[in-house]
């Protein structure tokens, strides 16, 4: 399953990335994007299977990298990881098209919980 992380914190990638494979997603194939913009020609190149982004990055936010992709018919499964978690945002991403969004701190338990029923 191919899956593009996006974030403008390399650490903050490395830390979903570590977090999905202690959730048992090791076999998964991640591709890091370090801003919208660049996560939305990774996208368009490479056709993943899911998309984890943040949602406040420089360029291009995490809901308009969403926006766009529908605005283009892109359909590919599409989440938020984020440090704010507030009843606007997850309707606004909720409108928008995203499966769900996972407020930080997350833990791999949270992440197989809200990740599996999507995947399964």
């Amino acid at each position: 399953m191919k899956v593009v992380v996006a974030d403008d914190s390399r650490v903050m990638r490395q830390i979903v990335i570590r977090t999905l494979r202690q959730a048992g997603y090791d076999w998964w194939d991640i591709e890091e994007a370090e801003d919208g913009a660049d996560a939305l020609g990774k996208i368009r190149a490479s056709q993943p299977d899911f998309v984890l982004s943040d949602w406040n990055m420089p360029n291009m936010t995490g809901i308009d990298l969403l926006r766009s992709l529908r605005a283009e018919g892109n359909e590919t499964p599409f989440a938020f990881v984020t440090s704010e978690g507030s009843p606007q945002m997850r309707e606004q991403a909720d409108q928008a098209g995203a499966l769900f969004l996972i407020a930080k701190p997350f833990t791999a338990d949270i992440f197989r919980e809200t990740i599996d029923p999507f995947i399964g």
